[in-house]
């Protein structure tokens, strides 16, 4: 470096109180100088340095712990929570000290599993496409519990047609095709316009939060296979309604987060021969198995705990990517 060159800017660095520091390969670096004291080498920070810190922003600090979230006495609404990944949330609630409404069919075993958690549970018959269906779920979660604190959106179906078979001379069903769109991302998209309203009556905390929404998408949604454009078309298309809607809600504090899941344990696949569930397995490359129901249920709780989660997809996957 050219000396002259070096000087002057070592000189510039001392007015605004920053030091340069030698790097690997000769490179310089400005330092902030504490306290006005010129430092001429770095100094680690030492317990002293972050006692210090921790009383300067003693303030910040106590805002910032009360913005974090805590699932005990929230008041939930799950889709699909008879089973599965809705299933196991809505147990993860229950554990925690949330009050949930568990919306499922009315021919599932939703009933059941509600009675099973005691109090802090009810099961409301729910048709996510059905917008008065919705709204009774809503109506339960203000009768029985106040209010309601976060939606999530796990209720959904899946179907494998191939867009033509040619064997058989016939093209994919456009009213499967448009089924399944209704129920994933129109059901998704029913649930969350409705639960908005709901959850934009709540008092504000710290962040002027008031709600959160969690949607399930699938790693489908970017890895569809053979037969999966319908499915996958639904998963994309709230992969895609993610951001917007975060958007849409943030100036009334409501938090929009979906999660996409990959290989999970769900009764669905409990039902495939053993061999089929062990190739599956197989797929995954860290950790080499099946996602269990509970590290979803995981996430969704730290979603709602943590009040910077927003307008994100996150894959839950195990690193995995589908196979055509």
């Amino acid at each position: 470096m050219d000396n002259a060159w070096q000087r002057s800017y070592t000189s510039a660095c001392q007015k605004v109180n920053t030091l340069p520091i030698k790097k690997a390969h000769g490179a310089l670096y400005p330092r902030t100088c504490s306290n006005n004291v010129p430092m001429t080498s770095p100094r680690p920070l030492n317990s002293v340095d972050a006692k210090a810190n921790v009383n300067k922003n003693s303030e910040g600090s106590s805002i910032m712990a009360s913005t974090i979230g805590v699932l005990k006495n929230a008041v939930g609404l799950v889709t699909g929570g008879a089973s599965g990944l809705g299933r196991a949330t809505v147990e993860r609630f229950v554990r925690e000290g949330a009050k949930v409404v568990l919306c499922d069919l009315p021919t599932s075993k939703g009933k059941d599993v509600a009675d099973s958690l005691g109090d802090n549970c009810v099961f409301a018959p729910t048709d996510v496409t059905s917008e008065n269906d919705v709204i009774q779920a809503l109506s339960m979660a203000k009768d029985n519990f106040g209010r309601l604190d976060m939606a999530v959106n796990c209720a959904g179906i899946g179907i494998a047609f191939k867009t033509y078979n040619f064997n058989k001379k016939r093209p994919h069903e456009l009213a499967d095709f448009q089924r399944v769109l209704m129920v994933n991302a129109g059901g998704t998209f029913n649930v969350i316009r409705l639960a908005a309203g709901m959850m934009g009556e709540n008092e504000p905390n710290a962040d002027g939060q008031r709600g959160v929404v969690v949607n399930t998408a699938s790693v489908a949604a970017y890895d569809g296979q053979i037969g999966q454009a319908a499915y996958s078309a639904s998963k994309g298309a709230i992969v895609g309604m993610t951001l917007p809607i975060a958007r849409d809600l943030a100036s009334h504090g409501i938090r929009v987060v979906t999660i996409a899941p990959g290989l999970f344990d769900t009764p669905l696949l409990a039902s495939l021969p053993e061999k089929v569930r062990k190739f599956l397995a197989s797929t995954v490359p860290f950790p080499h198995r099946l996602a269990y129901p509970d590290e979803y249920s995981h996430l969704v709780q730290s979603i709602y705990e943590n009040p910077m989660l927003n307008g994100e997809v996150i894959r839950l996957d195990g690193a995995l990517r589908m196979m055509p």
